[in-house]
């Protein structure tokens, strides 16, 4: 009998699928529509006790107590658009004229851009990450690159550096900014660390920095995520540094990325507008009376 066997995967049945779609919808739907039933019959508290704003919809107040979408929304009004459509249109350009040299470009352009916003001061803590990760990851051992990368990723916790880091900026949203970008870094450092150990790459130790640099800096992904490992990223970069995807326009390529970021955003804008989730759940008295179906979200 061979050893070799590998069993077949095959797939669901599609009433099956189907199935699992609606009750997966369809109970997602039901909780967004309980808690948006709650929130308009508590409107009036909500709005003593968290001062509701004025919507961008007309009739619905909108809740500003949701941080994390806040502070992506000033940021991205700030820079963090416009740097993301300067990337995608030169990666879009080298792709069309310079295919070889996409990797390279969209590199120091992703750093500069990382630079603008987090400074220099900034930029070298996570230069600094790099460069420790990146020595212990020689070492090909999983359980080192574990220890320290926790460690590095731990650093956010300390006080004293802290207060350091506050100093560098005139603003606590810069701050937190370049917090983001140490704990999303220190993920990616776990993904290269882990498959280093693993499978490391056939080039030399410049080559693997270089590629630990570009997969650290990259923009559409830098700052929040999504999180991508090392071996997804190289792999996709290398198919698209053969320019074999010449056929979409410049233009096309940066209005269809655009427009998939404006649904998101408007999705995300009027969920806040029609679901005041993050004032009811600062209440206990809200979170005690609210419907089970409408914890969900």
């Amino acid at each position: 009998m061979s050893s070799d066997f590998k069993p077949q995967l095959s797939p669901l049945p599609w009433p099956e699928v189907f199935v699992y779609w609606v009750l997966s919808l369809g109970s997602h739907l039901y909780s967004f529509y309980q808690l948006h039933k709650f929130s308009k019959e508590h409107d009036a508290g909500l709005q003593r006790e968290f001062q509701l704003e004025n919507g961008i919809l007309k009739g619905f107040k909108r809740d500003p107590s949701d941080f994390e979408w806040s502070f992506w929304t000033e940021w991205a009004k700030t820079s963090l658009l416009c740097t993301l459509v300067g990337h995608g249109i030169l990666s879009r350009l080298t792709t069309f004229f310079y295919p070889k040299l996409k990797v390279l470009a969209l590199t120091v352009y992703d750093f500069l851009a990382a630079s603008s916003v987090l400074g220099f001061k900034g930029v070298s803590v996570l230069l600094l990450h790099v460069s420790v990760a990146f020595s212990v990851a020689q070492l090909r051992k999983p359980c080192l690159a574990w220890v320290t990368n926790l460690l590095l990723l731990s650093t956010i916790y300390i006080q004293p550096l802290q207060n350091i880091q506050r100093g560098w900026y005139t603003t606590e949203e810069e701050y937190y900014l370049l917090l983001f970008s140490v704990a999303v870094c220190g993920l990616r450092f776990i993904s290269f660390s882990l498959e280093h150990c693993w499978s490391p790459l056939d080039r030399s130790r410049v080559v693997q920095l270089f590629w630990l640099f570009s997969y650290t800096f990259y923009h559409p992904f830098f700052y929040n995520g999504p999180i991508i490992t090392f071996k997804a990223y190289t792999e996709q970069m290398r198919r698209s540094a053969e320019g074999n995807n010449r056929e979409e326009s410049v233009l096309g390529y940066a209005l269809a990325r655009s427009g998939r970021v404006l649904l998101w955003w408007c999705l995300a804008e009027y969920m806040i507008h029609v679901m005041y989730m993050h004032s009811i759940q600062s209440n206990e008295t809200y979170m005690e009376i609210l419907p089970p179906w409408a914890l969900g979200p």
